[in-house]
């Protein structure tokens, strides 16, 4: 579970959890996304209307474990009234969501600024 925590910073703005992934989830396996939803996901119960922020911008690839993580995050914050926002995707991974179409799901933003002024705007 260290290993898993050491993959992803968390830290609060808030009512805003910022979800900062490293590299290290890139190589995330499916046997770890119970460990990583726990890690991820626990602190967002915490707070009765959750915002949450996931800074991708230390990501070079995002891949299906990671996608399946953020869905999972995505529902757990809609289900308590909150959202959930991008920032800092680089070009494969926009257009990875673009593909996906989970574009038109979660707004995605440049910059870890627009993104927060987009979330205390609600």
């Amino acid at each position: 579970m260290a290993e898993l925590q050491n993959s992803f910073q968390l830290k609060w703005r808030g009512d805003t959890l910022i979800v900062s992934p490293t590299g290290h989830v890139e190589e995330l396996s499916w046997d770890l996304i119970e460990q990583a939803a726990t890690v991820v996901m626990q602190p967002i119960k915490t707070v009765k209307l959750p915002n949450v922020l996931f800074d991708l911008s230390k990501l070079k690839f995002v891949g299906s474990v990671f996608l399946s993580l953020m869905l999972r995050c995505y529902k757990l914050v809609k289900s308590r009234g909150g959202e959930f926002v991008l920032c800092g995707a680089n070009d494969m991974a926009r257009e990875l969501l673009r593909v996906t179409s989970l574009d038109t799901l979660w707004p995605i933003y440049d910059s870890r600024e627009e993104a927060l002024m987009s979330l205390e705007g609600d």
